[in-house]
């Protein structure tokens, strides 16, 4: 499922660069591979597999919650929380394509049309350029999870040197860098979690959050490869 919290991040990589038209064969190659790959599943039980492999209203047990051990149980598992926490997503992700992502200065819009008909055409994507989007928009999603597990740590966690170390900040240090990724990694190998290793994991999150957002750069400049001397 974690898949899907990239998927902002692509569409606005497509958008950019194909348009709306171009974009679409790219969706549905993706849509196609995803049929591919669960048509053994959909040939035996499409209905339980689609239910199950999509089962976005599904309930979380308290008990092995990661991220929001220092709230009340009743306040985890209320339906307005997790209402919450998916309009807060999709506000701050709405923020970064509107104020980080989307620096030409033509409407947002604009990325539907045909690139040779925009105003300032794009600029080719670099390496970078689609880590930093992808990676971002993942980690948006981490942070405003209804809940993380311990096994959903491989969501993230490789992803965590680059958003801290890729985007300039003077005032985090690379001390207080290595203090995050220390933090965090303190959080979850504490089981069972405890309100301290939640409240500190959040802490973290806005951290690097902070850190995407106050960046001086929408993004991370490629680093051109040194040619040997011959």
């Amino acid at each position: 499922m974690n898949v899907l919290l990239f998927a902002p991040g692509l569409l606005f990589l497509l958008l950019t660069q194909f348009g709306l038209r171009g974009a679409l064969p790219k969706l549905g190659i993706c849509a196609v591979l995803q049929v591919v790959l669960g048509l053994p599943f959909l040939l035996e039980n499409p209905i339980g597999y689609l239910s199950r492999s999509f089962d976005l209203g599904r309930q979380f047990l308290f008990r092995w919650t990661v991220n929001w051990r220092f709230l009340p149980e009743t306040l985890f598992l209320h339906r307005a929380f997790h209402l919450a926490l998916l309009a807060t997503h999709l506000t701050l992700l709405l923020l970064f394509v509107l104020c980080r992502w989307h620096r030409t200065g033509e409407s947002i819009l604009s990325l539907l049309k045909d690139p040779s008909k925009r105003k300032v055409p794009p600029q080719p994507l670099t390496p970078n350029h689609i880590v930093s989007t992808l990676f971002t928009s993942n980690f948006i999603g981490i942070c405003f999870s209804r809940s993380l597990h311990y096994q959903f740590y491989v969501w993230y966690f490789h992803t965590l040197p680059y958003l801290l170390w890729a985007t300039p900040a003077r005032w985090l240090t690379h001390l207080l860098r290595l203090l995050v990724l220390g933090l965090i990694e303190l959080s979850w190998n504490t089981y069972p979690s405890t309100s301290c290793s939640s409240a500190a994991l959040h802490i973290c999150h806005a951290v690097i959050l902070l850190q995407l957002w106050l960046g001086p750069q929408p993004f991370p400049k490629s680093i051109p490869h040194s040619k040997k001397a011959h």
